[in-house]
């Protein structure tokens, strides 16, 4: 699945960003939209925050507002730089988020933002064990995701989204149960909401003392 509208996306800043900004009007627009996994989550200058899958900084810019201490970690290179030059407040670090090089109980939080989707089944069971690894007892991992829309008028924009943006994987997220893996992982269910129609799904958790 996915078009040429995919690779388009990573090459061109200027058109990821454009797609983003038109898809986050359906939950009041791009700057509600990358914090919406941060609602309700306790955020001091203090607090040592993990932006997994951080791309190109479009929420670790939100995060370092609230945060002097927050490391934004992706696989890309590219995406690393550009993410350096949009938010030179952060630390970066590349690596895969299913082998982070991290020590355990590093972090406070962790978040991530429609990352998830992204993974293989297997890829994304290891990468909850890796958060679950770097997180501080007590810690939240709070993420955005896409979900199965509750109301069927959703379902058309969402399906074209997936169609042209998204590879098969996506598909497999929104019919998977992802609070519950994440339990599965050890977690520790705090909230979980539904935005745009049920289309997205904000997933807080925390790990056990």
């Amino acid at each position: 699945m996915a078009t040429i509208l995919r690779d388009w996306s990573y090459q061109y800043q200027w058109l990821y960003d454009g797609f983003s900004r038109l898809a986050a009007l359906s939950v009041g627009g791009e700057r509600r939209f990358r914090q919406l996994a941060l609602e309700g989550v306790a955020i001091a200058p203090e607090t040592s925050v993990l932006d997994l899958c951080c791309g190109s900084g479009q929420a670790t810019k939100f995060l370092v507002e609230r945060s002097c201490h927050v490391t934004g970690l992706d696989a890309s290179p590219l995406s690393l730089r550009r993410a350096q030059k949009n938010v030179p407040q952060a630390n970066y670090v590349e690596a895969f988020a299913e082998a982070m090089p991290f020590p355990d109980n590093q972090f406070d939080v962790v978040h991530t933002s429609v990352a998830l989707h992204e993974m293989e089944s297997q890829q994304l069971q290891q990468i909850l064990k890796e958060v679950h690894r770097v997180l501080r007892p007590d810690g939240v991992f709070t993420l955005v995701d896409f979900h199965k829309p509750t109301n069927p008028l959703f379902v058309p924009g969402l399906s074209l989204f997936l169609l042209l943006f998204e590879t098969e994987t996506a598909w497999t997220l929104i019919k998977s149960d992802l609070a519950t893996l994440l339990e599965a992982a050890g977690f520790q269910r705090v909230r979980q909401t539904l935005h745009a129609g049920g289309s997205l799904q904000v997933i807080q958790v925390k790990k056990r003392s």
